[in-house]
């Protein structure tokens, strides 16, 4: 490697430590999760509970820079103001890096609550380890946007507090792609996916179905096929090697979310994105586990992550978009306008501005544990379980 592209590397890799956030955000929050190590934290000493609380803690499970406590950076510290301000004190905080490993943890042990991309929410409600979520209880819920409120809805009933979402690009290298478009992409041996069962959609999506994350048998083996044309393909879950792959010219193409589109390319990278007509994207939501015998200091957790003041830290902090649009100020800016989110426009130009939100989101196949809707009836499409099997045998 030459010196600038080790320079280059070098780069790359301090940007991605501290560049919109020292914790990296994650590609896919159903399936994969990147970030730099965080380690769990000790338990806290905390106020005294109030009276209404059973014994004032919590135990949460979530992905690694969803709930910061300043062990990473002192800037960032939502957990233990939550503590001081509410008096409920945080006994476990577990993180984890990608969804195999959180499935794996609600497995082994309940939880008070959990952050829940579309795949485990789903898994959460069917396995009876989540309860529905009292609307009226979350300030903040009408400012969350419909669109992401019904999909944490299950038999029409709330069963998850929208938090942080994203959607995915397919990033290429404009010094050695001129144009291409997104089917080249995933047939290029110099190519990197996320290392995830929930890739399958956007192969489907590459070969032209509508509805994604609702495939028959047939379809399903399609997007499959299409993924195994190519048998020297990176798959990813780690961003540092996603950042190395441009930096050394080792990679065409890649899929990732726009935050490393921005990240490589204030590392000097000449990284752009595929012009897409579709894309895939998902919502992580917080959910609330199942049985509890006081859901007090859940709520209240979950009113805290809620508010505008929290998303706006941890969409700066992850480069992930706030659920809550009134987050989209100050820091949170120029993440929020990398996705096209905000509050709804004002001024002369609302009308026209409101128009190119919803277009830049109407574009966005928002992930649903499959078989999702199914219009078709559940039984003529193929659910989760076999998606995992067949991702299994593709990426052993």
């Amino acid at each position: 490697m030459n010196r600038r592209r080790t320079s280059v590397v070098a780069l790359a890799v301090a940007a991605l430590a501290a560049g919109i956030g020292a914790t990296p955000a994650p590609v896919q929050a159903g399936g994969v999760r990147a970030a730099a190590p965080t380690p769990n934290p000790t338990p806290t000493v905390s106020p005294t509970p109030s009276p209404t609380q059973s014994d004032g803690t919590l135990q949460i499970l979530t992905y690694r820079g969803y709930a910061e406590y300043g062990g990473v950076s002192s800037r960032v510290n939502w957990v233990g103001s939550f503590e001081k301000e509410t008096g409920c004190r945080i006994a476990r905080l577990e993180t984890v890096q990608t969804a195999e490993e959180m499935a794996t943890r609600v497995a082994q042990r309940p939880y008070d609550v959990i952050s829940a991309g579309p795949a485990l929410l789903g898994s959460l409600v069917e396995n009876h380890q989540a309860q529905p979520v009292d609307p009226a209880k979350i300030d903040g819920w009408q400012d969350i946007p419909k669109r992401f409120r019904d999909l944490a809805t299950v038999s029409g009933k709330a069963y998850g507090v929208p938090y942080l979402w994203g959607y995915h690009e397919f990033l290429y290298d404009a010094s050695r792609v001129k144009g291409g478009d997104v089917e080249e992409a995933f047939t290029s041996e110099r190519s990197a996916l996320r290392d995830s069962p929930m890739t399958i959609a956007d192969a489907a999506l590459a070969l032209g179905d509508d509805e994604p994350y609702e495939l028959g048998k047939d379809r399903l083996g399609d997007a499959v096929r299409l993924l195994e044309q190519v048998k020297g393909r990176t798959y990813w879950q780690n961003p540092i090697d996603l950042v190395k792959g441009f930096a050394t010219g080792d990679l065409d193409y890649a899929q990732a979310t726009p935050y490393y589109r921005m990240l490589l390319r204030k590392a000097g990278l000449p990284v752009k994105a595929l012009d897409a007509k579709r894309t895939t994207g998902w919502v992580d939501s917080w959910v609330l586990g199942a049985n509890l015998p006081d859901v007090t200091c859940a709520y209240r957790w979950i009113n805290w992550m809620t508010q505008a003041g929290t998303q706006r830290d941890a969409a700066a902090w992850t480069g992930l978009a706030p659920a809550n649009a009134k987050a989209c100020k100050g820091r949170a800016r120029s993440v929020c306008e990398m996705y096209g989110a905000g509050p709804a426009p004002t001024g002369a130009q609302a009308k026209e501005q409101a128009k190119e939100q919803d277009k830049r989101l109407d574009r966005v196949v928002f992930a649903v544990r499959p078989p999702g809707g199914c219009k078709g009836g559940a039984a003529k499409c193929v659910p989760y379980t076999t998606w995992t099997e067949r991702w299994g045998d593709l990426v052993p």
